[in-house]
Parts: structure tokens; C-alpha cells; sequence
């Protein structure tokens, strides 16, 4: 285990000096909600609602650093080792694909709970409140998070160098971004498109997200859960299978 954290900590640092996550994943999420909150502040969502519009995008606004780190930053990062040979001088240490994979995941998962820890602080400034239940909220945020970081450990797998990483992570980071609720709202969007965008697993935890902060029930939620624990069980274990150390 010490060796696990000693190997985290370098990599933090690492990717901290390059700066990349730290400015999409905690600062460009945060500027967002600031940018919200000066313009919405403590307006209702709409006419009657007992909830704020950033109380409504707060879910929203968090899955942006999800989104930028798993399937951004993750692929880009497993892929990059792999081209600059660092895997292959860890080939001959005693470490397995799933320390390698465990350590970049924890870093990400480290961003997401830098950018949401950081949003909930700045989201006092304009009395937000969480009006559904911690845990739940908590428990859909890690989901969400889970099986979309799962997505990106197996594209970082499959692509051969950073340059095609680069280009499987803008395929899934773009259309997610944009379609799954993060930055269009889901409700604006055509019924034909609803029904496409459904399908993303980001789609079912952002919204499983909003309605666990704002305590709404939606009846049940067991079949978007599934689906994204589904999601994570089968791309964690792809990513493990097909784990090239060069």
C-alpha cells in the first residue's frame, strides 16, 4: 500500500505542473458555476419552483470535472506512459496492470473530489442547499464517476499513442459534454434526442445526480444504476485484459 501512495503522489505532482486537469477539471468547472451564480443567483429554476437554478445545475456543473477527467485526462494519461516507455521499465518491476491502472484512476478520482469539494464551497456564497439526501447525491456523484473514469481507462488501453488517444477521448468527451445534460439541458432537447442520448452513461448518472440534490423522486432508478454499474464492471475488466505495457 505504501508503494501504491508513493507512486499516486508522483504522478499528482506530475500532472499538477502540467497543469491540463487542473484547469478543466476543477478550474473551468468552478468558473462556470461562478460565472451562474453572478448571473442567476438565487433565482428559482423557473416560475414556482421551491429550488434554485444553481441548485438545478449543480449536478450538472459537478459532472463537468467528471466528464474532463475520465474521458480526457485518463486515456490520455495511460496512453502517454505507454509512449514515452515508462510501462515498459515498469514491466520488469513487481507491478501489475491493475496497480497501474489503480493508481492513474485514484489520481483522477482525486480531481473529481478536488472539483466537487471546491464547487460546494463556492456554492454557499449563493445558499445553495442540498435539499435531497447526502447519501444518495454522494452515491450517484461516485457512480457517475466510476463508470465514466471505466470508459476512459479502456480507451487509454486500446489506443497505440497519444495521438490516438487524442482522438478517442475528443469522440467521447465532445458529444458527452455537449448531449448528456452537462451543458444543453436534456428538456430542451427533441424527443428523438432524448431517446438517443439516454443511452449514455453519463446521461443516467447526471440526471440520477440532479434529482437526488434536489429531492425529486422519478420512481425507480434501478435500471439506469445497472447500466452504469454494468458499464464499469465491463470496462474495468477490458482495461485489465487488454492492458499493453508497450
Amino acid at each position: 500500500m505504501k508503494r501504491f501512495f508513493t507512486y499516486l503522489k508522483t504522478e499528482l505532482k506530475l500532472s499538477v505542473r502540467d497543469m491540463n486537469m487542473v484547469i478543466f477539471a476543477v478550474i473551468m468547472p468552478l468558473v462556470i458555476f461562478i460565472i451562474l451564480g453572478i448571473i442567476y443567483g438565487t433565482k428559482p429554476a423557473y416560475d414556482g419552483a421551491d429550488y434554485t437554478f444553481l441548485e438545478q445545475s449543480f449536478g450538472a456543473v459537478s459532472a463537468i470535472a467528471i466528464c474532463a477527467s475520465g474521458l480526457m485526462g485518463l486515456p490520455l494519461a495511460v496512453s502517454g506512459l505507454r509512449e514515452m516507455k515508462i510501462l515498459k521499465r515498469l514491466r520488469v518491476t513487481p507491478v501489475s496492470p491493475v496497480f497501474v491502472l489503480g493508481v492513474e484512476l485514484s489520481m483522477y478520482i482525486v480531481y473529481c473530489a478536488v472539483s466537487l469539494a471546491t464547487l460546494s464551497v463556492v456554492a454557499l456564497l449563493w445558499g445553495v442547499r442540498l435539499r435531497g439526501s447526502l447519501l444518495a447525491f454522494l452515491g450517484s456523484w461516485a457512480l457517475t464517476m466510476l463508470s465514466t473514469q471505466s470508459i476512459g481507462m479502456l480507451a487509454g488501453d486500446v489506443a497505440k499513442d497519444t495521438k490516438q488517444a487524442s482522438v478517442i477521448a475528443s469522440i467521447l468527451y465532445f458529444p458527452m459534454l455537449i448531449f448528456s445534460g452537462t451543458t444543453l439541458p436534456i428538456e430542451v432537447m427533441p424527443n428523438a434526442m432524448q431517446k438517443i442520448v439516454s443511452v449514455f452513461p453519463l446521461t443516467q448518472g447526471l440526471t440520477i445526480m440532479k434529482n437526488t440534490f434536489l429531492g425529486i423522486s422519478t420512481g425507480s432508478t434501478l435500471l439506469p444504476i445497472c447500466v452504469m454499474v454494468g458499464v464499469a464492471a465491463l470496462c474495468t475488466i477490458l482495461a485489465v485484459c487488454f492492458f499493453r505495457w508497450e
